[in-house]
């Protein structure tokens, strides 16, 4: 079952965050990537956006990116929706292993957005729906884990 979005009253004043966002399936990137700019910015938090052309090009500019100290965490966006193949699965896994791997190598939090769905359906309720929008989540998520990693 979805959770509905909580508004966090959290601060993000002087920390610079990064986005990478695929362009495959944009109708719903895009209205992820608007609610996590959004809810950055309302933190008073500085974004830099970054487009691949699909999910799998977003672990290497993930990569690119955590090397520097530029960013107080990642943001990965992407929506991958299975087909008649198994394809989707092994791109979601690849994603998935590698993003994990980055963040623990690199000590950055890198928050995984990176949806494998089963349907168009699940992509508008979690990327169209603003009480569910899941760049929303993602945003207060690096936010928190900006400052959990400060205070560390």
């Amino acid at each position: 079952m979805l959770q509905k979005n909580s508004r966090k009253k959290l601060t993000a004043v002087g920390i610079r965050f990064a986005i990478v966002a695929s362009t495959y399936n944009a109708r719903y990137v895009d209205a992820m990537l608007r609610a996590a700019q959004a809810e950055l910015r309302r933190a008073g938090g500085e974004v830099l956006v970054v487009r691949v052309p699909g999910a799998y090009e977003i672990p290497v500019v993930a990569a690119k990116l955590s090397r520097s100290d530029e960013h107080a965490a990642i943001i990965c966006l992407g929506v991958i929706l299975r087909g008649a193949t198994t394809h989707a699965q092994h791109i979601g896994e690849a994603v998935s292993f590698a993003l994990a791997q980055l963040q623990i190598l690199h000590e950055i939090p890198v928050i995984h957005e990176v949806l494998l769905l089963e349907n168009e359906q699940q992509a508008k309720e979690r990327c169209l729906n603003r009480t569910h929008n899941r760049g929303a989540e993602a945003a207060q998520t690096a936010i928190e884990m900006a400052w959990v990693m400060r205070d560390l």
